[in-house]
């Protein structure tokens, strides 16, 4: 397995995490229940699986399933808490800090160990509200109290839209930052994937696969195109080749999934840094016009 430094945490994580959304989530047509007792085993097995392969970082959340997704790590947790880094969540809107500390410790439960590596707001759009909220109203208080205690490493913070993230990516309080950014949902990297890259932060990824969004959409509207490439790989290819990335979370139900990506991961090279994408209809036309000599 491929490795790399998540920003300055000091951490060595591999390119691709478990992500732990699909241990809570049922998909009745291809046959997915974690919350069957067949179903929960397979996803046990999966994460060992993936342990095995040399993944080193599971991500998760306790509004997957009302913890379930939670309960299932932590049963790989009670015998290979060691070969990973864990990392969890905590929404707070509307939570002081009792509330914070409490929901952390609640899910240090499920997850049967003493600590998490990474403590993450969970959150999808920051107002200014929100911002103050966080860093003065208890939130940001109660995550670094528990780290004083030692239940938690490091702080962090997820969004699904970047820009609203700024404010607190610049407040110089999170360790690493976990944001949607894939080939469809590219805003990250015109403001906050270079904001945290000049700050050192680690940035992890969300919904890398578009979270079958782009696959669905071709359907509609070129099929042709899902049968001529690997919509899946392709997805990857994108946030493997764009350097502030650091790690990928990505939602893997079955074994043969861990393998295939990982598999995968291990034989790519990046041929282009996507950090150099031209994003705006001038820079095409610049771009276009030093390729072709002028």
């Amino acid at each position: 397995m491929k490795y790399t430094q998540l920003g300055k945490t000091g951490l060595q994580v591999s390119r691709i995490a478990v992500g732990g959304y699909v241990f809570s989530g049922v998909n009745k047509a291809q046959n997915w229940n974690p919350y069957s007792p067949e179903g929960r085993a397979e996803a046990i097995h999966t994460i060992h699986t993936a342990l095995d392969a040399g993944i080193n970082y599971i991500d998760t959340a306790p509004s997957y399933g009302n913890g379930h997704s939670e309960s299932i790590i932590g049963e790989v947790m009670k015998s290979r808490r060691q070969d990973c880094y864990l990392a969890t969540k905590v929404r707070p809107y509307g939570m002081d800090k009792a509330s914070v500390i409490k929901s952390v410790e609640d899910s240090l439960q499920r997850l049967q160990t003493d600590y998490v590596d990474v403590i993450q707001f969970h959150g999808g759009d920051y107002t200014r509200e929100d911002f103050e909220h966080i860093m003065h109203g208890g939130p940001l208080d109660a995550l670094l109290t528990l780290r004083d205690q030692g239940k938690v490493r490091l702080v962090g913070l997820t969004t699904e839209e970047a820009y609203s993230a700024l404010d607190l990516a610049a407040a110089k309080s999170f360790d690493v930052i976990q944001v949607c950014y894939n080939l469809i949902y590219q805003s990250a990297a015109r403001h906050l994937l270079e904001q945290a890259a000049e700050a050192g932060i680690g940035i992890a990824i969300m919904r890398p696969m578009t979270s079958g969004i782009l696959q669905r959409l071709l359907e509609y509207i070129a099929p042709e195109w899902l049968a001529a490439a690997d919509s899946y790989e392709v997805c990857l290819k994108f946030v493997l080749s764009d350097p502030r990335v650091h790690l990928i979370n990505v939602g893997m139900r079955w074994s043969e999934e861990v393998r295939k990506n990982v598999d995968f991961v291990n034989k790519f090279e990046p041929s282009f840094d996507i950090s150099q994408l031209p994003r705006l209809t001038a820079k095409i036309y610049e771009t276009d016009d030093l390729r072709n000599g002028f």
